[in-house]
């Protein structure tokens, strides 16, 4: 099953693994990936994390909790570790970045589908921490830790916090950022970025996070 709403990538895909013997059902929302998984029962799934009416995230999801057994392999050019980390502990057996090699590809879904559901590697193993620049991380618990004290972080914080640690010392522009943590790729005059930057320098109680005029922020060392 190939989840992907990109129609020459899905087409692809779909030319790709048929190439190699497998059939495919191609489907381009959330909505028809979840109808047709649960009639398909397919033995992997590739799964896009941007579709038209949803996240691939709660796709997977919601793929894991009516057939835990599922074999999901994300595709995506979403390449931040939280994001990473966040699918395979969210059941995903493998993660592959946009632009990928088609050999790669096809290497890894035969891998995938060659090894029983039941001796998958657990996703418990992916590691937990992301330490930089003096920052540390909870990447499970989606968590920031100062001094040993554990400061919650919504959603936004986090992907922004580890966006810009990942990207470290390197400057993010406000549009890089809109794009990367909050899925935009359109500046509409919206000031959310300088908004979740303040709430993240009063939760890390120091100047981690510095304004780099006429272009954005960046973590300092």
């Amino acid at each position: 099953m190939v989840v992907e709403d990109e129609p020459l990538l899905a087409r692809l895909l779909g030319r790709i693994l048929s190439g190699a013997g497998y059939t495919v059902t191609v489907a381009g929302t959330a909505v028809d990936a979840l109808a047709a998984i649960r009639t398909v029962d397919p033995d992997l799934i590739i799964l896009d994390l941007i579709l038209p009416d949803g996240r691939g995230e709660d796709v997977l999801t919601e793929v894991m909790q009516f057939r835990p057994s599922s074999r999901v392999l994300v595709l995506s050019s979403m390449t931040q570790v939280a994001t990473k980390v966040g699918v395979l502990n969210g059941g995903a057996v493998d993660f592959l970045a946009k632009p990928f090699a088609n050999a790669e590809l096809l290497a890894r879904i035969n891998t995938r589908i060659r090894t029983p559901p039941s001796s998958q590697a657990s996703p418990a193993k992916v590691t937990r921490y992301l330490r930089s620049a003096g920052v540390s991380i909870d990447l499970q618990q989606r968590e920031l830790v100062v001094d040993g004290l554990r400061v919650p972080l919504t959603q936004r914080e986090f992907l922004l916090l580890v966006y810009l640690l990942e990207r470290a010392p390197e400057p993010c522009t406000r549009a890089e950022l809109l794009e990367r943590v909050w899925g935009t790729k359109f500046a509409t005059g919206t000031n959310v970025v300088d908004v979740c930057v303040r709430r993240l320098r009063w939760k890390l109680s120091n100047d981690k996070i510095e304004t780099v005029r006429n272009v954005g922020y960046r973590i300092t060392a």
